[in-house]
């Protein structure tokens, strides 16, 4: 079967969905072509010939898109929609909770999986794009902060004295916030964490951080994929006067928390951000999704009083080479779970391929539940 990798063009995507590290394995097993278009990887620093030495053909873009699996970082555009042939296979980020893209997918008679769907199993973890990606914007959400703090992160012992370590807290324990805490301490930063989910705790500790609210933690607060669940109102609002406890003694926050489907929760309020410290930053990395702060916008930089709240977007595109290698591994894990006799397979039963499929013959296959 062909295989077509095409270069993303949605704005801002720098990332490609397969790497000559997986082309090669996957020309290797002797089941695929794969075409690559042209300079699909120039913006991950990936050029054409290493995707030619690793037994790809350098195509054009409608022959990526024409491929009988197209694989994609992000969902095809309008304009490229039209480029996919019937019955093809569409594997990447669908935004599945987009009602209209998925429809779009059905009405196109192109099977559509979207990796936000992949079930959290153990299966499934090597496929896990989320998780990858999620590593990658932790990471380099420090780096955004600490480079926007008008303080060092780490102690410093000079000859013009000693320089007290930054404080930086991260709000929400999951793949982005744990990374977030490893290199926050790898930096040198004092860290402390809260979530609510009762496997945070320990994952936080273990990282060398103290963990804040522990009262706050409860079995319920957790889905049985490992997601966080939505707070009652009477568990929000007491989230927030723990967070509001904690903020005045912190250089730098760090905001993960995310509910897949639906607005990121407002744990931050414009008040709370009064009492913090002049200076201090707070990079929130569920802009996208309406933000964990009051005052948080997407792809913005708002300076609220003595406080600087910046709103990322897309941060894994930032780290393009490195979030394209573990994504496409990512990819490649998921090709190989569906390739049977030389043939990609799609089995609705299968607990991993059943999620993941969100249009199929001409139909919708799953529309967002929240």
């Amino acid at each position: 079967m062909l295989i077509g990798i095409p270069r993303e063009t949605r704005p801002g995507e720098t990332r490609v969905a397969a790497t000559p590290e997986t082309i090669k394995k996957l020309a290797a097993s002797g089941k695929h072509e794969i075409v690559v278009e042209r300079d699909a990887g120039l913006t991950s620093s990936v050029p054409d010939d290493q995707y030619a030495a690793a037994g790809a053909r350098i195509g054009s873009a409608g022959e990526a898109l024409g491929a009988d699996i197209v694989l994609k970082v992000r969902g095809p555009s309008t304009g490229e929609l039209p480029q996919l042939k019937k019955g093809a296979m569409l594997i990447g980020l669908l935004n599945p909770f987009d009602t209209s893209a998925i429809e779009s997918f059905a009405s196109a008679g192109v099977a559509g999986f979207a990796l936000e769907w992949l079930p959290r199993i153990s299966r499934a973890q090597s496929m896990d794009v989320l998780s990858s990606q999620s590593t990658v914007a932790g990471y380099k959400a420090v780096l955004i902060g600490a480079g926007a703090l008008p303080k060092f992160l780490p102690m410093l012992t000079t000859a013009a004295g000693t320089v007290s370590p930054a404080k930086v807290f991260v709000i929400g324990a999951g793949v982005a916030g744990l990374q977030a805490i490893a290199t926050a301490r790898r930096l040198g930063g004092v860290v402390s964490a809260f979530d609510v989910r009762p496997a945070a705790r320990e994952q936080v500790l273990s990282l060398g951080a103290t963990f804040v609210a522990t009262e706050l933690v409860a079995a319920e607060a957790e889905t049985a994929g490992g997601y966080a669940k939505a707070q009652t109102a009477d568990a929000a609002e007491r989230t927030r006067q723990a967070l509001a406890k904690h903020l005045p003694d912190v250089d730098l926050v760090i905001t993960t928390a995310q509910i897949p489907g639906r607005d990121a929760p407002k744990l931050i309020s414009a008040d709370m951000l009064a009492t913090m410290r002049p200076g201090a930053v707070i990079v929130d990395l569920a802009a996208e999704s309406g933000g964990n702060c009051e005052v948080t916008r997407a792809g913005e930089t708002v300076q609220a009083g003595h406080v600087t709240v910046i709103g990322p977007v897309n941060l894994p595109a930032s780290v393009p080479f490195h979030a394209s290698q573990m994504f496409s591994r990512n990819i490649l894990a998921l090709v190989t779970h569906l390739s049977k006799d030389a043939k990609l397979v799609i089995d609705a039963s299968d607990e991993i391929t059943g999620p993941m499929t969100v249009a199929r013959d001409g139909q919708v296959v799953a529309r967002p539940t929240s």
